[in-house]
């Protein structure tokens, strides 16, 4: 009911929406709650409709607020969600069941991923052994640089592991993804101790070949750029630097 909002106020009326209120509000009491009403009303809840709730939180100490949608807003809510779950059910070709369906995918979708991270260490730990026997002594320095068909992780790995393996080691790899090229580039820690190498410095002056950029640590970096063409003169330059 409608009342002056001094009497709301001595009627113990709360304000929960941070609305301002004229001299007249409107007054709504639910059993011992008694607030200032701050939305739309309706002769009778039948009027109301189709209800969704669209979110719920806490705006005050042992008080929550409800949101919600209702009538043709509500209606075309679920409308578009029908649409959707039409429509990915017709994507998936129609399951019976298309939850479970869709559990059984993701599960599948799991398994094959480990399966797939499991053969991809095992290719790399083939890869490696390959690439040992590639390795070649330049005054002293055990060099090696290929062009590999690897992502970026899998060649930082290898690298990592012939560092740990090989002493007084540097290696470059080249490698594709897309229209993208890159190189990685590895120093052993006693080379850029001794030797005063910085694989981030190097890395940055041969990427020119590749008409790109990079850097990193002294040990190792990467660098990008777009000219797969480069990459062979990019590693042979590393290479004459030793």
């Amino acid at each position: 009911r409608a009342v002056p909002i001094d009497e709301a106020k001595a009627m113990g009326a709360m304000a929960l929406f941070g609305e301002k209120y004229g001299d007249s509000v409107r007054v709504i009491k639910f059993g011992d709650s008694v607030e200032l009403c701050g939305g739309i009303h309706v002769s009778e809840t039948g009027k109301i409709g189709l209800f969704k709730i669209t979110s719920e939180a806490a705006v005050a100490a042992g008080i929550r607020r409800i949101e919600a949608i209702t009538g043709p807003s509500a209606e075309k809510y679920f409308k578009e969600k029908t649409e959707k779950y039409d429509a990915i059910s017709s994507l998936l070709k129609n399951p019976p069941d298309v939850l479970k369906f869709i559990d059984e995918l993701l599960k599948k979708n799991q398994q094959l991923t480990k399966e797939i991270e499991v053969q991809q260490r095992e290719n790399a730990k083939n890869i490696k052994l390959e690439l040992k026997t590639k390795i070649t002594a330049i005054n002293g320095i055990h060099f090696l640089g290929e062009i590999l068909d690897l992502k970026m992780h899998s060649i930082k790995d290898i690298l990592f592991q012939l560092k740990e393996e090989n002493s007084n080691f540097i290696g470059v790899i080249g490698n594709s993804e897309g229209d993208k090229c890159f190189l990685s580039l590895i120093v052993s820690d006693n080379l850029v101790a001794e030797k005063n190498l910085n694989a981030s410095q190097i890395i940055r002056q041969v990427s020119k070949h590749i008409e790109g950029g990079g850097g990193g640590q002294a040990f190792f970096a990467t660098s990008g750029g777009k000219r797969k063409e480069g990459l062979v003169a990019a590693i042979q330059e590393i290479k004459s630097l030793f």
